[in-house]
């Protein structure tokens, strides 16, 4: 499935080092999976969750889900053997705490596939239009958690510290042409907590949810999939619009309000989103 055109509403961290979770999230309703051989790996099992999840990668089915493995960070020792022994078996590497496009760089040189960034520090945020501008790149993921402490910020609600370093990844991401995705949600148990920042990031304009439990995954689903409604106001829009330029107006009216070709546009995006969804879940 084309990248652009897929769904990223629900992508899951699962540890490298877990094979039974590997093995579960053969089944889960997700979107995509995230790999991980940074953070949720302690540096004694480095090696043995490498060779586990280059043999996981060629043996396992996880259908149209796609999977991303996230590598150790570049100041590491680790992450060179990451990428050879990885490189290929999964849909894109992600590289975490990319400051700039020399990052980038360094792991384009030694494989020929797709790069993703962890957007998580300072130098990050502010670097962001020229990551996204890489040519490799496809994709962002917000390290929310790294960015607060960085940053040296409180939790809130409202996100209120991360309002500056979402807006510069995102804005960075949708000048691109790259997929942004939002950061995670630590209280797992915490569903209403959940369904509120899924619902703050799907507003500002992310393409889906990083998770760290599979409890997480159906309210990211519903939070950045179109609603029934979005759906019929969008068919309505284009039907409206159609029969106003068959007579020759260049706008039409629904529901009370003015309908450009600017919101057909938008409402063709909708639709198309909700038809690759039911391609990914079918």
């Amino acid at each position: 499935m084309d990248q652009q055109a897929r769904p990223w509403r629900s992508v899951l961290y699962i540890p490298a080092a877990n094979a039974r979770a590997m093995e579960k999230a053969q089944g889960l309703a997700v979107d995509a999976i995230i790999f991980d051989l940074e953070d949720a790996v302690a540096p004694a099992e480095k090696e043995t969750a490498r060779a586990l999840l280059a043999e996981t990668l060629r043996g396992a089915d996880y259908g149209a889900r796609a999977r991303i493995v996230r590598i150790n960070g570049l100041d590491t020792e680790w992450w060179r053997d990451d990428v050879a022994a990885l490189a290929g078996l999964g849909d894109a590497i992600l590289i975490p705490k990319v400051g700039g496009p020399t990052d980038l760089d360094l792991v384009a040189g030694l494989t020929g596939g797709d790069l993703w960034a962890m957007m998580e520090t300072p130098l990050g945020m502010l670097g962001a239009a020229a990551i996204a501008a890489h040519p490799r790149l496809k994709g962002m993921v917000m390290g929310t958690n790294d960015l607060a402490k960085e940053l040296g910020s409180r939790f809130r609600p409202d996100r209120l510290a991360m309002q500056a370093g979402l807006g510069l990844c995102l804005l960075a991401a949708r000048a691109h042409g790259v997929v942004a995705v939002d950061g995670v949600y630590n209280a797992f148990r915490d569903e209403e907590g959940l369904r509120a920042e899924c619902e703050q990031g799907r507003d500002m304009g992310f393409d889906g949810k990083t998770l760290i439990h599979p409890a997480q995954v159906a309210v990211a689903n519903a939070a950045f999939a179109p609603s029934e409604a979005e759906i019929d106001l969008a068919r309505r829009q284009i039907a409206a619009f159609e029969a106003a330029e068959a007579e020759g107006q260049g706008v039409a009216v629904v529901d009370g309000k003015i309908v450009e070709n600017l919101h057909i546009v938008t409402a063709r995006q909708t639709l198309a989103k909700a038809g690759a969804i039911a391609a990914l879940e079918a």
